[in-house]
């Protein structure tokens, strides 16, 4: 016998599960480029692709607008915000270097020994990922697996800091530097990978000052090395 649906009913965690699921389905086509930066997102056209009604899929540009990775025109729909400039590059790594080595010092004694642990599962497979991506045939999955990897890094440490609108902040962020990992290069990924562990170690060791002094070094020299890619790709171009 079959259960007929009651006029009105409301399923609130199955239609935030819905919203969640496309928000991250049309994010990663960002991040991953299918949709390309200032290009159209249509609204009709990712619904089609994502098998879904056009409701979630406004949502989610709607919630992507707020982050500033789509951009809404009058009569015109969403386009992808185009990738940040030298300048705009500096900005956001500003911006890092105001809240990231702050969030780190203050995740000193709240990591969990099983979290920290994933940390460190984390750290082997960006190691693992990079060395793939140097040698592997598809290094664009490879350096997207390591871009995940490191932005899940981050995000946990910023979890645990104590503050949840610090957290939220960095995310933001975190989501405009995902999509520079087109700037990945050579030797990056040993670089990184020894920062990261830098990170880990102060932050095992209890050591407020030096977690926080670590993750400033590592966004430091990160911001030298895509800024230095993506003055090079500019000059091409």
């Amino acid at each position: 016998m079959s259960i007929e649906p009651v006029p009105g009913a409301r399923f609130l965690p199955a239609r935030r599960a819905l919203a969640d699921d496309v928000y991250d389905a049309v994010l990663a086509l960002l991040m991953d480029q299918v949709i390309e930066p200032g290009s159209r997102a249509s609204i009709d056209g990712i619904a089609r692709q994502l098998n879904v009604s056009p409701t979630p899929v406004r949502e989610a540009l709607a919630r992507l607008e707020s982050e500033g990775l789509v951009v809404k025109q009058a009569l015109k729909g969403y386009t992808a915000a185009p990738l940040l400039d030298s300048e705009g590059l500096r900005q956001l790594f500003e911006m890092r270097r105001l809240m990231e080595p702050y969030a780190t010092r203050n995740a000193v004694g709240e990591l969990t020994p099983e979290t920290l642990s994933e940390l460190a599962e984390l750290c082997a497979a960006m190691h693992a990922s990079g060395q793939a991506a140097q040698s592997g045939d598809d290094r664009f999955e490879d350096y997207k697996d390591f871009a995940d990897q490191d932005a899940a890094f981050h995000r946990i440490i910023a979890e645990h800091s104590g503050n949840a609108l610090l957290s939220d902040a960095i995310a933001r962020l975190r989501s405009h530097m995902h999509q520079y990992r087109i700037y990945f290069k050579h030797g990056v990924v040993e670089e990184t990978s020894g920062e990261h562990e830098a990170v880990l170690e102060a932050l095992r060791a209890g050591r407020p000052a030096e977690a926080e002094k670590a993750m400033l070094d590592h966004i430091t020299k990160s911001y030298k090395r895509i800024s230095a890619s993506l003055e090079s790709a500019e000059e091409v171009g």
